[in-house]
C-alpha cells in the first residue's frame, strides 16, 4: 500500500503504507501529510448499494442538533468524503481520526491494567458511571434521530479522558434515506453483544441495540463483568458468551444456574434500581426483545445515581454506589487480595477530614451554556420517546 493515491472528493491524497487497524471487511490507513483523517478502505470492491449508502450518509448531518462544547470530540466518526482511485472506483471513505492516546477503545475501561494505563487517577466507578451515561444518552440520541447503531460493542465505541464517547465503522449503522425511503440495514454484529434475534439473523432494531447497551452498561458498572460470562452446570466445557446468550443463562438473574468465573464482581454494587433494569434485560428481555429496558430507562436511572455516589476515606480510586453502607472494593481487596481500581495515593492520613463527594458528570468539558442547552434536549429527548 505503500505511496498508494486515493481521492478524496476529487483530491488526491497518499495513503500511509501501514494500516492503523484491520479486518476482515475493512483496514483504515492513516492519510500522509494530514494527521486529522484517516482513510477506510474495503477489502473486497463494495457493490452499489455501499456505495449509495455512503453517498446518502454525506448528505445527512445527524445529532446536528445535539449541543457540544468546542472541545468535545465528534459523538460518530461519521463519512467526510468518499474514496475513489485513479479509474474512479468506489474504495471506501474517509473519516476523522480518533485514536490514542486520546481516544481509547471502550474495552480498555474493562481491565484494571489498561484503566491504570489509560486513565490514571480518574477512572474510578465514578468515572465508568458516567461514561455509561453518555453511552445512553447517545444511543437514544441516535434512536430519536431514527438511527439503530446495530454493530454495537466495545470496540466500535472509543472515549476521551473526560467520558466523552464517539462511535466508530458508522457505515454500518442502519438508516432510513428520509429523502427517498430506502432503508440501509446493518449486515453486522458482534456476538458477545448480540441478541439471539440478531444472531439467528434477524435485522438490528432499537430493541437489539437496547441489548447491548444493557450488556456495556453493565460491564461498565462492574469494571468488566460480561453479565453472560461462565459455564453452566449442564453445559459442555466449551460453552461461548454468545450460548449463553442464546440459553438466556447468565448468573445475574440465575447464578445458581452457573459456574461463575472467579474473580467476577458481585451484581451487588449495582444500585438497585439500574440492577433491576440489568435483571429484566438479562432474563425475560433476552428472548423477548420488547421487554427490555430501553436506553431512557438506563439514562433515567443512571441519572438519578450520578449525585449520589460515594468515596472511600481510604482508597481515593474507590467510588461506589449511595445503596452501600460500606466500601465495596476494599472488602472486595481484604478478601481477594486484589484490588480493582488500585487508588496509587496514600491512605487518608487519621484525624483529616475525607475529600468531599463530587458527583460524577457525564458533561465534563462542557461549558456552561452547553450544560444547560444539553439539560433541556434530554428532557425534551425523554418527553417525546418516553
Amino acid at each position: 500500500m505503500s505511496g498508494r493515491r486515493v481521492f478524496l472528493d476529487g483530491k488526491a491524497v497518499t495513503l500511509a503504507e501501514q494500516p492503523l487497524k484491520g479486518g476482515g471487511q475493512a483496514a483504515v490507513f492513516p492519510v500522509e501529510g494530514d494527521a486529522g483523517i484517516v482513510v477506510k478502505i474495503y477489502r473486497d470492491p463494495p457493490g452499489p448499494d455501499q456505495e449509495r449508502r455512503l453517498a446518502r450518509m454525506l448528505t445527512m448531518s445527524p445529532l446536528a442538533a445535539r449541543p457540544t462544547d468546542a472541545n468535545q470530540p465528534p459523538e460518530l466518526a461519521w463519512p467526510t468524503a468518499m474514496a475513489r482511485g485513479t479509474n474512479g472506483e468506489f474504495l471506501g471513505y474517509a473519516m476523522r481520526r480518533f485514536g490514542e492516546p486520546q481516544h481509547v477503545q471502550l474495552v480498555g475501561l474493562f481491565t484494571r491494567v489498561q484503566r491504570l494505563k489509560l486513565f490514571p487517577d480518574r477512572a474510578d466507578w465514578r468515572f465508568l458511571l458516567g461514561v455509561a451515561w453518555n453511552l445512553a444518552f447517545m444511543t437514544a440520541r441516535m434512536h430519536y434521530d431514527n438511527l439503530v447503531i446495530g454493530d454495537f460493542s466495545s470496540s466500535n465505541v472509543v472515549v476521551d479522558g473526560n467520558g466523552f464517547v464517539t462511535f466508530l465503522d458508522c457505515d454500518s449503522i442502519a438508516f432510513t434515506d428520509p429523502a427517498t425511503g430506502e432503508l440501509f440495514p446493518c449486515l453486522m454484529h458482534t456476538t458477545d453483544y448480540s441478541a439471539p434475534e440478531r444472531q439467528a439473523g434477524g435485522p438490528a432494531t432499537r430493541q437489539s441495540d437496547d441489548f447491548a447497551l444493557a450488556v456495556l452498561v453493565y460491564q461498565l458498572l462492574t469494571a468488566g463483568n460480561h453479565p453472560f460470562g461462565g459455564v453452566p452446570h449442564e453445559s459442555a466445557s466449551e460453552s461461548t458468551v454468545k450460548d449463553n446468550i442464546a440459553a438466556s443463562i447468565s448468573y445475574v438473574v440465575r447464578p445458581e444456574m452457573v459456574i461463575i468465573p472467579r474473580g467476577t464482581v458481585d451484581p451487588s454494587v449495582l444500585p438497585p434500581e439500574l440492577l433491576t433494569l440489568a435483571r429484566t434485560a438479562f432474563g425475560p428481555g433476552v428472548q423477548t426483545p420488547t421487554a427490555r429496558p430501553p436506553a431512557e430507562a438506563w439514562l433515567r436511572a443512571l441519572d438519578k445515581e450520578r449525585g449520589q455516589v460515594r468515596s472511600c476515606t481510604v482508597r481515593p480510586l474507590h467510588t461506589y454506589g449511595s445503596h452501600l453502607p460500606t466500601c465495596p472494593w476494599c472488602t472486595r481487596a481484604s478478601v481477594t487480595g486484589h484490588d480493582v481500581f488500585n487508588g496509587p495515593r496514600p491512605a487518608q492520613v487519621p484525624g483529616t477530614p475525607p475529600t468531599p463527594d463530587q458527583p460524577p458528570s457525564p458533561y465534563a468539558g462542557l461549558k456552561v451554556l452547553g450544560v444547560v442547552i444539553a439539560v433541556i434536549l434530554l428532557i425534551v429527548i425523554l418527553a417525546n420517546i418516553g
